[in-house]
């Protein structure tokens, strides 16, 4: 399924893995970017094809996310990059990513985010304010698992200060797994996510 986000930047989605895995290509003026090397690399090499690969984005250090990496970056020669505080758990880091930092695709930037809770180093990448890639960050009816109280509270405080205080209700998010979804159909949980405690 591709998608145009605006700008020349387009979005082709795919799922992998027994977990259901979503992995996104990023493609704008002939470079590309994938997030999340998740699983099954003969699809994904398929999907990126003979053009070419700039680098992939692994949004945080759980292996379902980034069981393809090896051999994709292998193939391709793309610089593999995440967030500092997750790096020593993904393999083949060859730059780590910071808050505030951009990733370059083609002529346009994402900026990175990072939330703190599902893991240390998890990051969101947003395009224009108007489309998040939220790896296990944020789904439709909560984000991703915490293990501790102290997670779950600084999750929370990291997505509403970083993603839902900053970003309007028709901003489309797409997830690590499962269905993308809009802020505003979930800003009205927030006090529902942050009271039942995981």
């Amino acid at each position: 399924m591709s998608s145009d986000l605006g700008g020349g930047l387009t979005m082709t989605q795919v799922s992998v893995g027994p977990m259901d895995n979503n992995a996104y290509l990023l493609s704008h003026g002939g470079e590309r970017i994938l997030i999340d090397a998740a699983n099954d690399a003969g699809t994904l090499l398929e999907l990126i094809g003979s053009g070419g690969l700039r680098s992939v984005v692994t949004t945080h250090r759980h292996q379902d996310h980034w069981m393809a990496l090896e051999e994709i970056a292998l193939a391709t020669g793309a610089a593999s990059l995440a967030h500092a505080d997750d790096a020593d758990g993904i393999p083949v880091v060859t730059g780590t990513l910071r808050d505030g930092d951009v990733v370059q695709v083609g002529g346009v930037t994402l900026d990175v985010i990072h939330i703190v809770g599902h893991t240390p180093g998890s990051i969101v990448l947003s395009y224009q304010g108007k489309h998040l890639f939220t790896g296990d960050s944020l789904f439709p009816g909560g984000h991703g698992k915490t293990v501790r109280p102290e997670d779950h509270e600084r999750i929370m405080d990291d997505l509403t200060a970083k993603i839902f205080d900053r970003f309007s209700d028709d901003t489309v998010f797409y997830p690590g797994h499962g269905k993308d979804s809009t802020l505003g159909a979930e800003r009205p949980q927030l006090p529902e996510w942050r009271a039942r405690g995981w």
